[in-house]
């Protein structure tokens, strides 16, 4: 059977719903909060000189960028074809060879494949502040820009970590002098640039948008992710609890004539939306309800961008209903077991090996999230809850104010 045959069987076979496998990157920078139910003992799986296992991307055709020395694939999503291993094939094959028939014409029309990822991030410390290129410098690179959003799950948030406070932007009293100054001291002391933004102590079921441009350090509790294809970033921050950040980290997305040219460098902020006086109401997303209904509720989690959104999915204890959504979707469980169309076997992971196979991660083409997935919760007790990340092209998402 040639891979084109054996996709379209696998997708007939899962009527149009993908069980996908645990997808771990490692970052060699900062420490693991170690809570992605990964075995202890894994969390060096991919080498000690390539740092610890920090996240687990969901629903990805975007490598991982920017790590050095990764293979090809790293950071992108395998479905599984059969049994455990044997035969995977890349998430991003079945989308380059089903089309439209897994995601829909709007997306193959606007952008020719999935734009979207999403992971959980995993930092017992605090990061570097950071930002993430806008399109134009991003587009210098050859790269694309990558706005993002956070949710903190309660159900993998057991501890804070060591600083679970996030800083975004500068304070509206601070000039683009006051950060060039920062940027000259990169090389020469500790450059203190958060002493220029403020800090939001972060909370349990809320998130944030953040769009590409704005800086950020963000905090100790693990992250629910959805975010553009993309994974691009220029670290301004040069020393982070006490580990050092190299003058490369700044610019290893910026074209070599341009290095060392503070003004270009400064061009990777959008500079209005850093020193936005209401940043809060403007980024901040407490959840909004969706819709309650007898069996299960659905509260948007991430909402109010261009370019993607999520949804919490709760399923009450015993209950079997039918979830439609207007789009394609990834999702991730993160309590609970039972049935997940005809997946009979469906639960949130508890603790995995590096390299076994879950029962906890899905692809939905769009014509079965239209006509509905059947889920069912085999507890009496716990529901099931799902986190459900969409493209831009789900317009029941709320707007931004």
């Amino acid at each position: 059977m040639s891979k084109e045959q054996k996709i379209k069987e696998v997708f007939n076979r899962g009527e149009g719903v993908l069980r996908l496998i645990p997808n771990y990157v490692p970052r060699a920078w900062g420490k693991a909060g170690r809570r992605l139910r990964l075995h202890p003992d894994d969390y060096y799986a991919m080498g000690v000189s390539r740092g610890e296992i920090k996240e687990r991307w969901f629903s990805s055709i975007c490598p991982a960028y920017a790590n050095e020395d990764a293979p090809e694939d790293e950071g992108m999503s395998y479905v599984q074809t059969g049994e455990g291993m044997d035969g995977k094939i890349l998430l991003k094959d079945f989308i380059d060879t089903l089309g439209k028939d897994i995601i829909g014409s709007e997306l193959i029309e606007k952008y020719g494949t999935w734009p979207m990822y999403s992971k959980f991030f995993d930092f017992g410390t605090p990061l570097f502040d950071h930002v993430h290129l806008t399109h134009e410098t991003a587009a210098n690179v050859g790269r694309k820009a990558k706005p993002e959003s956070y949710y903190f799950p309660p159900q993998l948030n057991s501890y804070e970590g060591e600083f679970p406070y996030t800083f975004f932007g500068f304070d509206c009293g601070v000039t683009k002098e006051d950060v060039k100054k920062c940027l000259e001291n990169f090389e020469v002391c500790d450059n203190r640039i958060t002493e220029l933004s403020k800090a939001y102590r972060l909370k349990l079921g809320t998130g944030w948008y953040v769009p590409a441009g704005v800086i950020h350090a963000p905090g100790s509790y693990l992250t629910y992710e959805p975010q553009w294809n993309s994974d691009v970033n220029a670290i301004f921050e040069n020393v982070t609890a006490g580990e050092v950040n190299a003058y490369e980290s700044l610019v290893q997305q910026v074209p070599e004539e341009k290095k060392h040219d503070l003004d270009y460098i400064m061009t990777m902020l959008d500079w209005d939306k850093n020193i936005d006086p209401n940043f809060r109401e403007t980024y901040f997303r407490p959840p909004v309800m969706a819709r309650e209904e007898a069996g299960f509720s659905e509260k948007w989690i991430s909402y109010g961008n261009d370019y993607f959104c999520a949804k919490e999915l709760t399923i009450k204890p015993g209950q079997t209903v039918i979830v439609k959504d207007p789009a394609c979707y990834g999702c991730i469980f993160v309590q609970g077991h039972g049935e997940f169309g005809i997946f009979k076997d469906a639960e949130s992971a508890q603790i995995l090996r590096y390299g076994q196979t879950s029962a906890d991660e899905y692809f939905v083409s769009e014509d079965a999230a239209k006509k509905g997935i059947k889920i069912v919760n085999h507890s009496n007790t716990e529901p099931i809850v799902i986190l459900k990340h969409f493209g831009p092209n789900n317009h029941e998402a709320p707007r931004a104010k």
